[in-house]
């Protein structure tokens, strides 16, 4: 019986061997995030090719009107029938004439949803979704995912709410007082629309659940608890006594879908409290996983963790890629996820099985009071990495003799040279890659004609270190660390340009005003409505300096059982020298291709320019970058994302730059390509933001008429 068996299951998989073979996908479209629907951010476009790329012109440009300081555009445009649908720094909709730039139409959500849920945060893309005449746009505006009109531009009554639905809502917990933003365009299967959502990095966060929506009525269909509950697989990975107080385990990066097999593989970022776990003792899952979940009813196929009990901040950062590849003379329809860390995960796409193999490898373990850090994390032996996976001592900066020696004077007593070195609770540690990757919310591309892999990474350290919980009588002190600290600092100066100091804050705002900012966010600060009254008035007479009044008793009112961390990391800083220099030898930013059926790298280039530097003959430096690249048929590879406000073109067989053009604003997006009236278009966001100059336009680039 057990040979007959063995021999049933062979023939089953041979015959499903022998149909593996992926459907077709069509390269032209441009309606996901992550351009076709495998999410390769390839086209197969090839009007613009190596010869005739220097010859782009600005086609049209669109300009939103409504940026602000520190305001960006992180979206990936979509175009779908002739409209190009994308988002504008204070997130209205658009859709736009995709040959002209004409506006077709514009939706300001605010104006439906008020001003008090005035800001959203980040928007990276929309969702379109059509059956017959009916055709919709959906989005997420904070804590509201909304259905729109494709053609119109008008609100879809039918849809939960009058055209929204509170996300908020439907968690399956008891409280719904959450910081949530939809900032990561959902995915459809059918008439499903799966989705996730950026949430507090506190103890104060939602759990992460994955929901899917009927897009035609806005009903929760399912839901995938990436924070299991009692009974659920997985529970055995947390800490019972406190799993129901933890939140995280969330996807914000996106996800995609297998339409052809009815999956889509879910990316999660870390659990809460970030850098000190005391209270989820275990491996945490579905934190920091890839999960692979039946479409159709939110089932479990298969996940992988990358990250056991991440005391990091090591979110998996970007949709994955769906891919095929050859390796030992066999295809394989694969999943390949990129990582902050600069690692690639690499899995079949039915059975979660490594294409290569992955080792749990040792690692340093904490000595922080409380916390029980993993005994290993995974490494995968191949692709190589795509970027440097240490920072120790030949990689402190020596440009010039000052800028090294006030490196040094910072590293002292710090430890570095461990890529996996925990929070420390006495040293500051280097965390290297640092919080925002290695590879990051921009996404790789993959060119299924060649099965190469294109990532770009950040390639910069920062360094953190752990401060004991502040003291409980200075209540002010303790919602300001417990809310704003890990951003602003415990010290409260920020980490400018990108992040402001809040010193001398009442010199800019009275207290209604700073009240009406908590209330309200801007740019990429969040809205603090969540926060009771009582604490956002304390909160604010910490910041303002001012004294209680007299006879006015302060107090932390926490939700029930709201647990604070025993230790909170002491502020998102990098490690730069005071002209603002990062502290480890360039390039600092990396574009790097990878052949996915040996997993060996082809070329690794530099990508950006700091002219200065460039100057004083230190070229070529890479700059910081935040979006992600296209490839084409053509034989081009586009990318902005840089710092340094270009967009460019690469041959995407050498990586030699074949072309590059100044943007009125850094690119922190990834392009989008299409076509329309047989011309080809390359159209990129230029919202600027991350410590450049804010923008608001989309720029289309395209070969002379």
């Amino acid at each position: 019986m057990k040979a007959f068996l063995i021999v049933a299951y062979g023939l089953v998989f041979l015959f499903s061997a022998c149909q593996s073979k992926t459907p077709e996908i069509d390269y032209t479209d441009w309606s996901h995030y992550g351009g076709p629907e495998d999410a390769s951010r390839y086209s197969s476009l090839s009007q613009i090719t190596k010869e005739n790329v220097s010859q782009l012109e600005v086609a049209w440009t669109y300009n939103t009107g409504d940026a602000t300081e520190r305001s960006q555009i992180q979206c990936q445009p979509i175009v779908v029938n002739g409209l190009l649908y994308g988002s504008t720094p204070s997130l209205n909709i658009f859709a736009l004439n995709a040959a002209t730039g004409e506006e077709v139409w514009r939706f300001d959500p605010f104006e439906v949803l008020g001003g008090e849920n005035s800001w959203a945060g980040t928007n990276r893309g929309v969702s379109y979704w059509e059956d017959g005449d009916d055709k919709r746009i959906l989005f997420g505006a904070g804590n509201w995912l909304m259905a729109l009109d494709a053609k119109t531009g008008d609100p879809i009554p039918s849809f939960g709410d009058q055209g929204k639905v509170d996300l908020r809502k439907g968690l399956d917990t008891e409280r719904e007082d959450f910081l949530i933003v939809a900032n990561a365009p959902g995915v459809v299967y059918g008439d499903l629309l799966i989705i996730g959502m950026r949430l507090s990095e506190g103890l104060d966060a939602a759990p992460g659940h994955i929901r899917a929506y009927n897009i035609r009525t806005g009903k929760r269909e399912w839901i995938f608890h990436t924070i299991p509950q009692e009974g659920e697989a997985g529970y055995e990975t947390w800490d019972a006594d406190n799993i129901k107080q933890i939140g995280g385990a969330n996807n914000w990066a996106g996800m995609t879908v297998d339409q052809a097999r009815g999956i889509v593989f879910v990316p999660t970022g870390s659990a809460t409290y970030d850098f000190w776990g005391g209270y989820r003792k275990g491996d945490n899952l579905y934190a920091n996983s890839l999960i692979a979940l039946d479409a159709q009813t939110g089932e479990r196929i298969w996940h992988f963790q990358a990250v056991h009990h991440d005391i990091w901040d090591r979110d998996l950062p970007a949709n994955p890629n769906l891919i095929r590849i050859q390796k030992d003379g066999k295809w394989i329809d694969a999943v390949a996820q990129i990582s902050k860390q600069g690692m690639i995960y690499v899995f079949d796409r039915k059975t979660g099985e490594p294409v290569w193999p992955i080792i749990e490898t040792s690692v340093t373990q904490s000595l922080m009071p409380g916390e029980h850090s993993s005994p290993t994390q995974p490494i995968p032996t191949f692709p190589e990495p795509f970027m440097n996976m240490v920072f120790d001592e030949n990689s402190i900066l020596n440009l010039r003799s000052d800028w090294e020696a006030d490196i040094r004077s910072q590293l002292e007593g710090a430890i570095y040279g461990d890529t996996w070195a925990p929070p420390h609770p006495e040293k500051p540690i280097v965390l290297f890659p640092g919080m925002d990757g290695g590879g990051e919310w921009g996404g790789a591309s993959f060119d299924p004609t060649t099965q190469t892999f294109y990532v770009n990474a950040n390639q910069i350290p920062w360094i953190i270190g752990m401060t004991p919980n502040a003291d409980f009588e200075n209540v002010g002190k303790s919602v300001y660390t417990n809310y704003c600290g890990n951003c602003h600092g415990l010290d409260r100066k920020g980490n400018p340009p990108t992040i402001p100091s809040l010193l001398g804050v009442e010199e800019k705002y009275t207290y209604d005003s700073l009240d009406l900012l908590l209330r309200k966010g801007r740019g990429a600060m969040p809205a603090f409505n969540h926060i009771s009254i009582e604490n956002r008035k304390v909160l604010l007479e910490y910041l303002l300096d001012k004294a209680p009044a007299e006879g006015d008793k302060q107090e932390m009112v926490g939700a029930p059982s709201q647990l604070f961390p025993r230790y909170y990391m002491d502020g998102y800083k990098k490690l730069v020298t005071k002209e603002g220099l990062y502290g480890s030898n360039p390039p600092w930013g990396l574009l790097t291709a990878i052949d996915m059926n040996t997993g060996k790298k082809k070329w690794q280039v530099p990508l950006g320019e700091i002219d200065s530097l460039s100057a004083q003959g230190f070229a070529p430096t890479g700059t910081e970058n935040y979006g992600g690249p296209v490839v084409t048929a053509g034989g081009v590879l586009f990318i902005a994302a840089t710092k340094d406000e270009k967009i460019r073109a690469f041959d995407k067989d050498t990586g030699e730059i074949l072309w590059e053009a100044k943007l009125p604003a850094s690119g922190h997006a990834t392009p989008a390509v299409y076509e329309m009236g047989g011309r080809q278009f390359l159209v990129i966001a230029c919202g600027g933001g991350k410590g450049t100059k804010s923008g608001d336009a989309y720029v289309a680039f395209a070969p002379p008429n």
